[in-house]
């Protein structure tokens, strides 16, 4: 996996070590990459887990469907995010939603079991990651704050408004894409995708924005 210690260089779990000493600690993390071709499920609801994952390339969303099949988006993992951490550490119960693969990924796995305990090769940098884990859980308990911010919004507009206003802010730019098309914008939302179709093109003709597909510039 050494052609991955750059990428896993600039991840949060990493973050403030160096690719020779990653390198020296992946045995110890008993770290394994996998491949997900697209539409592949990595986690599904109800499974217990020991192991999250680091998504190197490609795109996840984190889903969940309803007893009627209804489907709403939780997350969108990118390159370089961590994704089930919470559902890996002992005593947390089974996955609550759906890990599916949106394009070919690649995924290096970590036990977190291996993480948590004193390393046996007493590894210098193992507390570091420690430190680096609980610090990107609780930037995920922010994130679903954020998400949580969208979602009660009264009208489609403000939900549309607010999250991408946060997209914007996240990339540093007016112009930038999102990991959702229309039906899983409008899934992620939980808006109806028609309204929120409808709701889009009256903010265009008005000039708060422009679009294509995904990618969307705001004025």
């Amino acid at each position: 996996m050494k052609e991955f210690l750059n990428s896993l260089a600039k991840t949060a779990l990493f973050q403030g070590i160096s690719e020779s000493e990653i390198e020296s600690m992946l045995n110890c993390l008993q770290a394994r990459k996998a491949e997900f071709k697209k539409g592949e499920y990595i986690f599904r609801h109800g499974e217990s887990i020991s192991s999250f994952g680091i998504l190197l390339k490609g795109l996840i969303h984190i889903q969940k469907s309803d007893y009627w099949g209804n489907l709403s988006i939780v997350n969108a993992v990118r390159p370089l995010e961590m994704f089930a951490e919470a559902y890996a550490i002992p005593g947390n119960g089974v996955i609550l939603n759906d890990a599916v693969a949106m394009e070919n990924s690649t995924v290096i796995f970590f036990d977190i079991r291996k993480m948590l305990t004193t390393c046996t090769s007493a590894c210098v940098f193992h507390t570091k990651t420690v430190e680096n884990l609980f610090r990107a859980v609780s930037m995920k308990n922010i994130n679903l704050i954020r998400k949580l911010d969208h979602v009660t919004k009264k009208t489609t507009r403000e939900k549309l408004i607010s999250y991408l206003s946060e997209e914007s802010e996240k990339h540093r730019a007016a112009s930038f894409a999102i990991p959702f098309n229309r039906q899983q914008l409008a899934d992620f939302l939980s808006v109806d995708r028609s309204a929120m179709s409808l709701e889009l093109s009256k903010m265009q003709k008005e000039g708060l924005l422009t679009y294509n597909k995904n990618n969307f510039t705001l004025f």
